[in-house]
């Protein structure tokens, strides 16, 4: 028998290799012959009605091929309100439907699209359209409007518990929260290659973090079978949620592509880029907490209201934390959105609970002062043993080891009580921390398992990756199971041919393609040992159940001497390869019986200058309770980009609006703020790294929204540790910190 192999050692990263020598395709790079462009020309009214478009002298712009506008755009099933028999169509597209109508619904919504055979020469002739518009009065103003809660949706609520133990709380604390647009600001533009292969058959290269759903989404738009649509992503530049739907890009390219019966490529420009893909959308919290003498919380008010476009309906989760993260027997929520005549908001990373957590983690803060309370302390006193909100028991909860490590790592024990107390080489020194939750699902996802005749296995889904590591993560998951080396084995993702696999977002991926990764090598297991029994002499007779798979073959638990290697074992078995797929069900809590849940707790260290109120963050340490770490490189990544991702927010992160024109001012990164490497700190990085053993089989819990969730809170309280002035309006800016009178 072989000797066995050492546990799964962290090796690089699947897709290194490809990514930083250039190999790496991505959806705009693709090289389709005949290929022409499309440039979006953009409305300059917030709402109205265009009246007329002139393209005489762009049509005779050199290298213009089409332009298309609500005036000739073709008839699209999809964009069809109701069916032939005037019942509503079912499969109408979601969202705004580009170049469909005269209709102006906000400032910079893609009104006609200049088809070229060169983009420069798109660019120029998009420069020479000539359009007149009707306009209407716009509402562009959040902060103005929101003041008048009629034009606002009905609220969505939640109650528990008697509104008398908050009013009766002996100590309590109560504020207002505000905090602005935000882009996602990828590396990578949204981007879109159509081409028609027929009349009813259509591939598509484009940056979406869901093959599967983009694929349903073009088949339902041109009334095709799935099957005709392909979609390819091999690679995603980042995304961080704005490519969890399909924006105007997707239908102008493959709308354009068969009026002209040529490929199309469309590509989002920057500046468009923090329009048109979605944003976290603006919101208002009002917190009140209350507790008594001992800090034990008696009762949460949590209201918000945040924007959403006039046409479409957004809504998150920005209240949900409030109702469950810590023990309390009085809660409150109210959440309402506000229509604006603004582009749709989308899911951004910690969509809802980053924003709300901002307001219950600052308050949380707040309370300890007022207390005379250790912040850490006052949570773990409010610890909560199960779910309040569901009674159920949590599936894992390791938030209180992450407090340990967190406070270890950062010398918590440095820190002063007395805000403003601390100096260090003449800066203000200030410590905070702040905690972060989000579900931890688990969905369906499918998995082909391919073991070749060489003996390396090939693993297959139709899923994306926007940077986390997924295929990494798979890999190792596969080597750990069958005990084989990571080289012996690769990940096959992007593309919409392979079977279904989830669309990557809300920090499920891991656990739902992981559970299929796992149960696709079980099955291959059982397999490879029936083969075994089958087919090889020294294994005839033999029980099945007493073989085992490992070390690139099958071995007997009853005899060390004997071994087959998969190679051989495939050519007795007359096979040039062995294919398994395997489906995953998805599981929801109730099916469980336990609350799911991954937790953060973030712990900052800054240093504010007493003159200028310059905040500098000098340290952060990052925790996490995300069930069994996979990969240790790509989660420990995870985390890293939360930290950065939280610093933007904090600090950094706003997008203005001319409310007397409904255009956004800023719409550039020499406007817009993200952070620079100065910026990001020293930062630790820690996971209780403990399987869960209740979600999937493999242990894993989400990561991706914990690692960003609670980050800005703990600034923010850091903050104020060092200057007793605390900044409920973000992004933090020394103006805004100065402007508060201690």
């Amino acid at each position: 028998m072989k000797k066995e192999l050492p546990p799964v050692n962290e090796g690089p990263r699947a897709d290194a290799l490809d990514k930083v020598t250039g190999k790496a395709t991505y959806a705009a790079e693709h090289r389709v012959p005949n290929l022409a462009y499309g440039v979006f020309v953009c409305s300059t009214i917030a709402k109205g009605t265009i009246q007329s478009i002139d393209e005489s002298v762009a049509l005779k712009s050199e290298g213009v091929i089409d332009i298309i506008s609500h005036k000739n755009c073709p008839s699209i099933p999809g964009y069809a309100t109701q069916l032939p028999d005037g019942t509503r169509n079912p499969k109408q597209w979601w969202g705004m439907k580009v170049l469909h109508d005269n209709q102006v619904r906000f400032y910079g919504q893609p009104i006609a699209l200049i088809v070229a055979e060169t983009i420069e020469q798109a660019n120029a002739a998009s420069l020479l359209l000539k359009v007149s518009y009707q306009k209407e009065t716009f509402e562009t103003d959040f902060n103005l409007i929101r003041k008048d809660l009629s034009k606002a949706k009905p609220p969505s609520t939640y109650t528990r518990g008697n509104a008398t133990n908050l009013e009766q709380a002996a100590v309590k604390v109560e504020g207002e929260f505000n905090i602005p647009i935000e882009v996602h600001s990828p590396m990578e533009p949204q981007a879109t290659i159509a081409v028609w292969e027929s009349e009813d058959k259509l591939t598509v290269y484009d940056k979406t973090q869901g093959p599967k759903a983009t694929q349903g989404a073009l088949a339902r738009l041109f009334n095709i079978p799935d099957k005709n649509v392909r979609v390819i992503v091999n690679y995603v530049g980042g995304a961080f949620g704005n490519a969890l739907r399909n924006w105007h890009n997707v239908p102008a390219a493959c709308i354009a592509a068969k009026k002209i019966n040529r490929p199309v490529k469309v590509v989002l420009t920057r500046p468009q880029m923090f329009n048109l893909t979605g944003y976290r959308p603006q919101s208002w919290q009002q917190l009140k907490i209350g507790a008594d003498q001992s800090g034990k919380f008696v009762g949460i008010v949590h209201h918000a209201i945040s924007n959403t476009s006039r046409y479409e309906e957004f809504r998150e989760g920005i209240v949900n934390a409030s109702r469950f993260l810590y023990a309390c027997d009085y809660v409150e929520t109210n959440y309402r959105i506000l229509p604006l005549d603004v582009s749709t908001p989308t899911w951004m990373r910690g969509p809802g609970e980053a924003t709300g957590c901002f307001a219950l983690e600052s308050s949380i803060d707040e309370l300890s002062y007022t207390l005379n309370m250790d912040p850490v302390e006052l949570r773990i006193k409010n610890f909560a043993e199960k779910n309040p909100e569901s009674k159920l028991p949590w599936s894992s909860n390791y938030l209180k080891e992450c407090y340990d490590k967190g406070r270890e790592l950062i010398n918590w024990n440095n820190r002063a009580q007395k805000p403003g107390s601390l100096q260090e080489n003449g800066w203000l020194v200030g410590y905070g921390m702040a905690n972060g939750v989000f579900g931890a699902g688990r969905s369906q996802a499918s998995v082909r398992a391919i073991l070749n005749a060489d003996g390396n296995l090939v693993l297959q889904s139709a899923v994306s990756d926007m940077g986390p590591g997924t295929t990494t993560a798979m890999t190792k998951i596969a080597a750990e199971n069958l005990v084989m080396p990571l080289n012996k084995i690769s990940f096959k993702l992007g593309d919409s041919e392979l079977p279904p696999g989830p669309t990557q977002g809300g920090s499920t991926t891991t656990s739902t393609l992981g559970t299929a990764v796992y149960l696709a090598c079980e099955t291959l297991k059982k397999s490879l040992c029936t083969l075994a029994v089958e087919y090889a002499p020294a294994f005839k007779n033999m029980e099945a159940s007493t073989l085992l798979v490992q070390n690139g073959g099958v071995s007997s638990t009853l005899n060390k001497e004997l071994f087959i290697s998969n190679a051989d074992l495939l050519k007795l078995a007359n096979k040039p390869f062995l294919e398994i797929t395997q489906d995953s069900q998805g599981t929801s809590a109730m099916e469980l019986k336990h609350a799911t849940n991954s937790f953060s707790s973030h712990f900052v260290k800054v240093l504010v200058n007493p003159k200028t109120f310059k905040v500098k963050i000098a340290e952060v340490v990052t925790t996490a309770d995300a069930g069994k770490i996979i990969s240790e490189n790509t989660a420990r990544s995870q985390m890293l980009g939360g930290v950065v991702g939280g610093v933007g927010m904090a600090l950094l992160e706003e997008l203005k609006f001319d409310h007397q024109t409904g255009a956004i001012t800023n719409a550039s990164f020499a406007g817009y703020q993200v952070p620079l490497h100065p910026d990001i700190p020293k930062t630790t990085v820690w996971f209780v790294n403990k399987p869960d053993p209740i979600i999937n089989p493999i242990g894993a819990k989400g990561l991706g929204e914990i690692a960003f969730i609670g980050l800005a809170a703990a600034i923010a309280n850091a903050v104020y540790n060092a200057t007793g002035k605390r900044v409920k309006d973000l992004p933090i800016t020394p103006e805004k910190i100065r402007a508060i009178k201690n």
